[in-house]
């Protein structure tokens, strides 16, 4: 499936090891959208482990245009214990704001659909922050809905120790 030449010359494909420094500054660029600019801690170092180390549990496509990684997705498996399938959780979609408009966020989107519909997994899953209208709009265009019944959950820090602590 990739690499695929995309309508305007811009590749779609896995990501490199040497897109590292690429998918790190994407993150951060996120990260300042979404109002978190000092929540970002990954490394560089860390992507290279993540990603390309002994057991790789994070994936990532990237397009490329001109030489320059100027979109990404971010995925890792999940599981349905109802389904008996693995599914794909999004982790991060970003694409440069200078590089939308060009349906690169629909390809990569569709290229994590593909890996989905190639390996059998009932699943594609991901959140959105509720004031992210561009982003809700083209989920909805693809015909995503929220699952309004469900509220993510997350323990960190402190929480995250303290809990880690009962364990007897």
């Amino acid at each position: 499936m990739l690499p695929l030449t995309l309508t305007d010359g811009a590749v779609l494909r896995d990501v490199r090891i040497d897109d590292a420094p690429a998918l790190l500054n994407h993150i951060r660029e996120l990260a300042e959208y979404e109002r978190e600019p000092d929540a970002v801690l990954n490394t560089v170092a860390a992507i290279e482990s993540t990603f390309f180390g002994d057991n790789p549990h994070a994936f990532a496509h990237v397009v490329e245009r001109d030489g320059s990684v100027v979109g990404i997705a971010i995925w890792f498996l999940t599981y349905s214990t109802w389904t008996g399938t693995h599914g794909i959780w999004l982790e991060d979609l970003h694409v440069y704001p200078s590089e939308r408009g060009r349906g690169y966020g629909k390809q990569l989107m569709a290229s994590i659909a593909a890996v989905c519909g190639e390996r059998g997994y009932r699943r594609m899953e991901w959140t959105v922050l509720n004031w992210n209208e561009p982003a809700i709009g083209l989920y909805r265009s693809l015909g995503a809905a929220p699952m309004d019944e469900w509220t993510t959950q997350r323990l960190v820090g402190d929480e995250l120790s303290a809990l880690a602590a009962t364990l007897s």
